[in-house]
């Protein structure tokens, strides 16, 4: 009897991906902040009562230098219709260099996304100082509208892949993708 009850129950999805219809769609933005510059303007444009898209879902990152690109592959995997990522200004970096690296990977990522199909305008880099809580409003209401007029995002790719791939941790090569040496190579004797 304890098992025909548990059996029933279905434990809520973390995925972003159900959306009723195209009419009411709302779009998901990730934004990846800069703990010392954007995610201040964004603190500074809550503390200042600023009104800006509620569809942002912020995460705060020490650099923008040291987003993954994962993380934003990932956030689109798990349904989010774009991804924002903020900075420091160059040249005000907190740790010298970082703002840089984050633009050598986003124009990467660029690249990657739009060879998966994904269009260029859901991926977006800012530099956002902490006072520029304006700015950010701005940024975060256009971006908001960009990927309204896009529509939701559409992955060809089927959810349960994600969950499996999620599940196993890191890959590891099996024989029919990698070569039955490369298997063997991997076995501890």
């Amino acid at each position: 009897m304890l098992e025909q009850a548990d059996s029933t129950v279905q434990a809520p999805q973390a995925d972003l991906t159900s959306q009723t219809s195209a009419e009411d769609f709302e779009p998901r933005i990730v934004a990846l902040f800069c703990n010392w510059c954007t995610y201040m303007a964004a603190d500074l444009a809550g503390t200042s009562r600023m009104r800006y898209a509620p569809n942002v879902r912020v995460v705060r990152v020490m650099c923008s230098g040291r987003i993954d690109p994962q993380f934003v592959m990932h956030a689109f995997a798990r349904g989010a219709d774009g991804v924002l990522i903020g900075g420091c200004h160059p040249g005000d970096c907190h740790y010298q260099e970082g703002n840089y690296k984050a633009l050598r990977r986003f124009r990467l990522l660029r690249r990657v996304i739009e060879s998966l199909g994904i269009e260029r305008e859901r991926l977006r880099l800012e530099w956002i100082s902490a006072s520029e809580a304006d700015r950010l409003r701005k940024v975060a209401d256009e971006m908001a509208a960009d990927i309204r007029a896009l529509g939701p995002l559409q992955l060809s790719i089927p959810a349960e892949e994600f969950r499996n791939a999620e599940g196993a941790g890191a890959e590891i090569p099996s024989p029919e993708i990698a070569g039955e040496t490369a298997a063997k190579e991997v076995a501890v004797p």
